[in-house]
């Protein structure tokens, strides 16, 4: 962990530059001094086809991100990731903010360790005594 899922409305395919946000996204969270290891980070994105916003009368859009992580991180460590990763997504669509109905949110969800498994081999590349 962690893990980030966006979830985008189809109207922002074209112009959202959805890898990119992704791409960035890993950046800042590894950037996070220790606090998720590189080899845990994923980003993936969800195009949403069918969905209704406010009174479905105008080309409103949005992207909802769910960052979920492990158990175990400090309340400031918490606050400064998803900050980070919040600013980073408003800078990203701030062009398409400016001119369009458009409505971002980031949710934090912490797992529970007892409650996931994980098998994972590409800690190894990030390790710093096999290099």
């Amino acid at each position: 962990m962690p893990h980030l899922i966006v979830e985008y409305t189809d109207n922002l395919a074209a112009e959202g530059d959805i890898r990119g946000l992704l791409r960035k996204a890993n950046k800042v969270l590894i950037a996070q001094g220790g606090v998720f290891k590189p080899g845990a980070v994923r980003s993936r994105a969800l195009e949403l086809h069918d969905y209704c916003m406010a009174d479905d009368q105008a080309d409103y859009a949005f992207v909802h991100c769910t960052l979920k992580i492990g158990a175990g991180r400090t309340d400031p460590e918490k606050r400064a990731a998803c900050s980070a990763l919040f600013d980073m997504i408003k800078e990203h669509f701030a062009a398409l903010y400016a001119r369009r109905y458009l409505a971002l949110s980031l949710e934090l969800y912490e797992f529970n360790e007892g409650g996931t498994y994980k098998h994972n081999n590409v800690h190894a590349r990030f390790d710093s005594a096999t290099h």
